[in-house]
């Protein structure tokens, strides 16, 4: 069986191995070992429980995906354009000489043998029972970069609820939210839809505003990653709502499931260098160990048990009849700010390309937001609190604004939640901004410095 090597720019790492183990499973059917029969009678009989969701996604990526062997294609000793399978696995074949780089069930991926115990990180998004090994998977996030960033493309890993689109229960929508279902869209055709009702999960779901222009455009400059907290069900739900042909994610859908740590995500299964990554994700406590790669999203809240579950006491867009913005919404923003990271990621950086890291020149973006903007605060932080350790002075810094505790005539804003403060009145005196601390978020969500008049402090009642 003949190996394409076609460039990965065309499909992942993900998408290339469950073709490949597809493959290389069905070329050892014939000359398998008895132990290597009873192995892989074992898997396929764990596979037999997988869900509908599973089974499809398995089934699809064998049909419409080349079999390519994830090989450096700049290394000729390790291309596969010329060769045949039996013949690229043929050097290393021996079990004695296997250093198994990753098993698919309890079955060593590459000489078919038997393994008693498991090792590696487990990729069971890309095929059900498969571990990788650390060698290989830092071979494969080699392999992949260079060829992606030889095409001008980084990585992009999405959360889906709060960021992508918002799901409620039936159960907990309100009377005023009735009105909704009588406005859905068809599921027949969920590609131009916005609001869909999946009645077999009990739920609404309501995409957020430029979505499908933000993916199509995204996917132009971003391999795309959905990674959520959600179950596998849910997760393959929404992103064929999102994705229903396929075009973006294919098979890199994450789902709790898939996680190492528990309520954690990790980049530690997706396969990309972190050098490369950027991830959008309203949660910055789910990405502890790479904060430096996030930009975080401000929530989406359009039905009401979204705004109970983190306890605001308002009407939900849903309840108002409004909706987010299309050209001005919060992914109308962040594309901006991708467009912004991508170009200065390939074309204004003069370093070699394979030593570049996106989350430097995400840092140099972030600081441009608040640059020339010398901050004083007043009664924002608790008393007795180091005010430098408080998020607000933390990400006024992020941005690039200068914090000081003192008030001098380089102060340019006063960031209160009361006019009557003495600082407050001093900004007033002096012609300096006065603004709600509202307006740090602000830029912080949207990634530029916010009209000052749209953030005012309320005066003092007896004024």
């Amino acid at each position: 069986m003949s190996l394409v090597t076609d460039s990965l720019v065309h499909s992942s790492s993900s998408d290339d191995f469950a073709a490949f183990l597809d493959a290389e499973l069905d070329s050892k059917s014939s000359d398998s070992s008895p132990n290597e029969e009873e192995a892989k009678g074992e898997f396929d009989s764990d596979s037999s429980d997988s869900s509908p969701n599973e089974e499809a996604e398995n089934d699809s990526d064998t049909e419409n995906h080349r079999v390519e062997k994830l090989e450096n294609i700049e290394d000729p000793k390790r291309s596969t354009s010329n060769g045949s399978l039996e013949q690229n696995l043929g050097a290393s074949s021996s079990k004695d000489a296997c250093t198994h780089p990753g098993s698919f069930g309890d079955m060593c991926i590459l000489c078919g043998q038997k393994l008693n115990e498991e090792t590696g990180v487990t990729f069971g998004y890309i095929h059900k029972g498969l571990r990788l090994g650390n060698d290989e998977i830092m071979r494969l996030r080699n392999t992949d970069v260079k060829n992606l960033l030889r095409h001008k493309k980084l990585y992009l890993v999405l959360d889906l609820d709060h960021t992508l689109l918002n799901s409620s229960q039936l159960m907990h929508m309100t009377l005023e939210e009735e009105y909704l279902k009588s406005q859905i869209d068809s599921l027949q055709d969920v590609s131009n839809g916005s609001l869909f009702m999946l009645d077999f999960m009990h739920m609404m779901t309501k995409l957020r505003p430029f979505v499908r222009t933000f993916l199509k455009e995204a996917s132009q400059m971003f391999e795309m990653y959905v990674y959520t907290m959600g179950d596998r069900a849910y997760a393959m739900e929404m992103a064929n709502l999102l994705d229903p042909r396929r075009e973006y994610f294919n098979a890199r859908v994450i789902s709790r499931d898939d996680g190492t740590q528990r309520n954690q995500k990790g980049l530690d299964i997706v396969l990309g260098q972190e050098s490369a990554v950027l991830i959008l994700d309203d949660a910055e406590t789910a990405w502890t160990k790479h904060k430096d790669n996030l930009i975080l999203m401000e929530r989406y809240h359009f039905f009401a048990s979204s705004c109970r579950q983190f306890g605001f006491n308002c009407k939900s867009l849903s309840e108002l009849k409004s909706d987010e913005s299309d050209s001005d919404g919060a992914l109308a923003s962040v594309l901006k700010v991708l467009r912004k990271i991508h170009h200065m990621f390939f074309d204004e950086l003069v370093d070699n390309l394979d030593g570049r890291d996106v989350r430097q020149v995400l840092k140099t973006v972030r600081k441009d937001v608040l640059k020339g903007c010398k901050i004083v605060f007043s009664r924002v932080f608790p008393a007795q609190f180091q005010a430098e350790n408080h998020h607000l002075w933390k990400m006024a810094e992020q941005l690039g604004g200068t914090c000081s505790g003192e008030l001098d005539p380089s102060v340019t804003h006063v960031v209160s939640q009361e006019a009557g403060t003495e600082k407050s009145r001093w900004a007033l005196k002096n012609k300096k901004f006065l603004v709600h601390p509202r307006w740090i978020e602000a830029a912080n969500y949207l990634w530029q410095r916010q009209p000052e008049e749209n953030f005012c402090v309320n005066q003092p009642k007896n004024q």
